[in-house]
């Protein structure tokens, strides 16, 4: 039936330009701290700022989407996106840079929400947010490997998710209304079940996005700066990354359930934490984009596996929303912290304590996937980029 499903070109459109911004967080937070008067830890924290805004704009938004108005949330948001991402690319004033990051942020999270309500409504949701997946891959892979060809300057990368928004806004008036499936209402007058199980997944999965977001947000300095690459280079790796992201979602849905839910999420977290490692230790461009394209491909392929886990502890979603919530959360936190560890210890250090991390949270993980696992849902793999917010988005409104 999927197949035959037309996918809305206005959904997808505006599914990339709420997505945009957490795929361009290495350069964008590289660019701040090479543009303007900031540190490299001050550079980390206004791209938490971003993230925690465009979080908390998606977990505002999700239930009130349908209340609102897909169409008048979606012009909202792509709005502030063009205001604030615009604003402050064209001002080199720092206050006026950081508050147009927050309001560019809250439109992002806005546009993701209203995308990722209208998806679930779809009768194909796997195949809508794959092209979307596809879409902003690919927009993020040219703007990687066409911004350090035009100059220097924090401007470019916020120019272009501007411009995007701006392009997207007069495609919202085609916007489909999403139906709501029967089979997906929840009842709240019954409890979460599993709360243990819930919650110990949902506070290691803070920690796991928080690990990897750490290492994300520094990304592009640890090429320039210890790899001693030039911002073209880095670039065209990254661009590569986000193509190795698509092959990992393609395989994650060939596997399918095939290896259950234990072996993927703790295995696949622990090889993880080697390409972590690996990356954040490069003085070269061969152990740099080997870490980084290794990271970016099992990335999608353990957290589609983690989102199925979620699914199975509720069917409802209750779970699947609160461990995506605490995804949010450790994403928002995690270039900051990335900047701290660098700045406090340096590169190598600082991916030995971040694999570390996802070392120690791999094991309660696991230990959860295998006492779950009877109950496992089939897992649909859920398409993502370093930016996690939208997978709480995405799960809030399937529940």
């Amino acid at each position: 039936m999927s197949a035959r499903t037309p996918t809305p070109r206005p959904l997808v459109a505006l599914f990339t330009a709420g997505h945009l911004a957490p795929y361009l967080l290495p350069t964008v937070v590289g660019r701040f701290d090479s543009g303007l008067p900031l540190t490299a830890t001050q550079s980390g924290a206004v791209g938490s700022a971003l993230l925690l805004s465009s979080a908390s704009a998606g977990l505002l938004l999700a239930s009130r989407v349908h209340r609102v108005g897909p169409r008048v949330l979606a012009r909202l948001g792509l709005t502030l996106a063009v205001v604030g991402y615009g604003g402050a690319a064209l001002t080199g004033w720092l206050p006026a840079v950081v508050v147009g990051a927050m309001v560019g942020g809250f439109g992002s999270g806005t546009a993701t929400a209203v995308a990722a309500t209208l998806v679930a409504g779809r009768p194909d949701p796997h195949r809508t947010t794959t092209l979307g997946l596809l879409s902003v891959s690919a927009l993020a892979g040219a703007v990687y490997l066409t911004v350090p060809r035009l100059g220097p300057g924090h401007g470019l990368p916020l120019l272009a998710i501007a411009l995007t928004a701006l392009a997207v806004w007069p495609l919202t008036g085609r916007l489909d209304t999403a139906r709501t499936d029967p089979r997906r209402r929840a009842d709240a007058s019954t409890g979460l079940p599993h709360r243990r199980a819930g919650l110990v997944l949902a506070g290691t999965l803070l920690c796991w996005s928080l690990a990897q977001n750490s290492l994300w947000g520094v990304s592009g300095r640890i090429g320039l700066t210890q790899a001693h690459l030039s911002e073209v280079t880095v670039g065209a790796v990254f661009a590569v990354a986000l193509g190795a992201g698509l092959v990992g979602v393609v395989l994650a849905g060939a596997l399918g359930p095939r290896l259950g839910l234990a072996l993927p999420i703790g295995g696949g977290t622990a090889v993880i934490g080697a390409c972590v490692a690996l990356s954040a230790g490069a003085t070269d461009l061969a152990t740099f984009a080997a870490g980084e394209v290794a990271w970016n491909a099992l990335y999608p392929i353990v957290l589609s596996y983690v989102i199925g886990l979620a699914a199975s502890l509720d069917g409802r979603g209750r779970w699947a929303v609160l461990v995506g919530a605490a995804s949010s959360l450790g994403t928002a936190a995690g270039p900051v912290t990335g900047g701290v560890l660098a700045a406090g210890v340096g590169y190598p250090a600082m991916g030995a304590v971040l694999a570390g991390g996802l070392l120690v949270v791999a094991v309660p993980m696991t230990v959860v996937a295998l006492r779950a696992g009877r109950r496992a849902v089939p897992v649909v793999p859920v398409p993502v980029e370093v930016a996690a917010e939208e997978r709480a988005y995405e799960a809030a409104t399937a529940a």
